[in-house]
């Protein structure tokens, strides 16, 4: 039979580490209870060798638990539909795991299963697990279990996850198409410039003492990426590499993250973006019952830009000295004056998540028309790039050829 190893709560003796028998986990947690025992941690120490290699599948799928944000955002709208419909959370928690088809996901959730069933809370066992849960999920469901308002709370945090979700996805969705004229422009120069153009020069290159400077800058490049596309693919390899390592390192990313916000319509777009987090985000927190400094430094994780993370720590910083919140926001000068307005009057009336709720709306609606306006002025850029590249290699065909006739004539 299998043995597990048990502590219980309380201090002294009474916490170390004890043993009891069981067919299996549920039955020694039931014989426990029954003894007037609360375990605060219970974990199996022998069993049969199917029995360990189980747990030891589950113990490493734990170690890589996968989840998307639209994954995330799912349980935990269907947390707080279980939970408001008044299912104890075990419960809720077995009904929404049986309901999973991926692997990895059952097993995390009978992990937090586990925890809860151990006595620790739906926060705490979040915590423990770590990834794919973010911290900002698991604050608010601890301000929710702490408010007595969970199913409440699950419902902000899953309406706050879609939203996110529903601006991730319309701003990659803003990328698609200058990402995909990007590549056609990049492969109709390749085959100009390596296939057509020598072809084309060939034949006029011998009758010629000296070709033009813009026909010899294509010859040039044809003959480089003919004879040396490898060595191009290694050094746009390594150019790709190092910039991901130097955007890993937080002073370049800091100057680079700075350095995009001043990118003309690219950098209001990230602004926009950035603001409309901050507002719904901070909003969200605030009016689930945590901190104002707590919640500060939560969304600042959540801006996905360095520079306006940078901004929100020195916020922070004056806010913990006794500032308001509103003075150094203006201050820093990434958020704009309605914001800041708005967080002043809420500071003031003792109302800021509801007014901070109340302008998210308007900014994730600004952000869509920033997104709109990017995707309607990028394209015509890129085209215009396209034809002045095209110009300029049909300008070196032509020139040869005109000097050719002017020398037959």
């Amino acid at each position: 039979m299998p043995v597990f190893s048990y502590e219980i709560t309380g201090g002294g003796d009474a916490g170390g580490p004890a043993t009891i028998e069981a067919p299996d986990r549920a039955s020694a947690i039931r014989q426990l209870t029954a003894q007037g025992v609360l375990p605060r941690r219970i974990i199996e120490v022998s069993a049969g060798e199917n029995r360990v290699g189980a747990a030891s599948a589950a113990r490493a799928a734990l170690t890589r638990p996968t989840m998307s944000r639209f994954e995330m955002s799912r349980l935990i709208g269907e947390m707080a539909i279980a939970v408001r419909a008044g299912l104890p959370l075990v419960q809720a928690l077995r009904t929404i795991a049986r309901q999973r088809t991926k692997a990895s996901q059952k097993v995390l959730l009978e992990r937090v299963i586990e925890l809860v069933e151990q006595g620790s809370s739906l926060s705490d066992a979040m915590r423990e697990i770590g990834r794919p849960f973010p911290e900002l999920i698991i604050n608010l469901v601890h301000s929710g279990e702490m408010a007595g308002r969970l199913g409440e709370v699950l419902t902000q945090a899953a309406a706050l996850m879609n939203r996110d979700v529903k601006l991730r996805r319309a701003l990659a969705g803003a990328l698609i198409y200058p990402a995909i004229i990007t590549v056609a422009v990049i492969i109709a120069i390749t085959v100009v410039v390596t296939v057509i153009v020598p072809r084309v020069l060939a034949a006029v290159s011998g009758q010629l003492t000296t070709l033009p400077l813009p026909t010899r800058i294509v010859q040039g490049v044809a003959h480089m990426v003919g004879g040396y596309w490898w060595l191009i693919l290694i050094i746009i390899a390594a150019i790709l590499w190092g910039a991901s390592r130097l955007y890993a390192h937080p002073p370049a990313r800091l100057a680079i993250d700075r350095a995009l916000l001043r990118i003309p319509v690219l950098g209001m777009v990230l602004r926009d973006v950035a603001v409309a987090r901050f507002t719904r985000t901070f909003g969200t927190l605030i009016g689930a019952g945590l901190p104002v400094l707590t919640s500060l430094r939560i969304t600042r994780k959540t801006l996905g830009n360095s520079a306006m993370e940078h901004a929100i720590e020195d916020i922070c910083d004056e806010v913990s000295s006794g500032r308001t919140i509103a003075e150094p926001l203006e201050q820093c000068g990434y958020f704009p004056p309605m914001l800041v307005q708005v967080v002043g009057l809420g500071e003031r009336t003792g109302k800021l998540d509801e007014m901070l709720m109340q302008a998210a709306d308007a900014f994730e609606e600004k952000t869509e028309q920033s997104i709109s306006l990017f995707t309607t002025v990028l394209p015509p850029i890129l085209i215009i790039g396209l034809a002045a590249i095209v110009g300029f290699v049909v300008l070196s065909i032509f020139l040869p050829l005109i000097e050719l006739q002017e020398a037959v004539g």
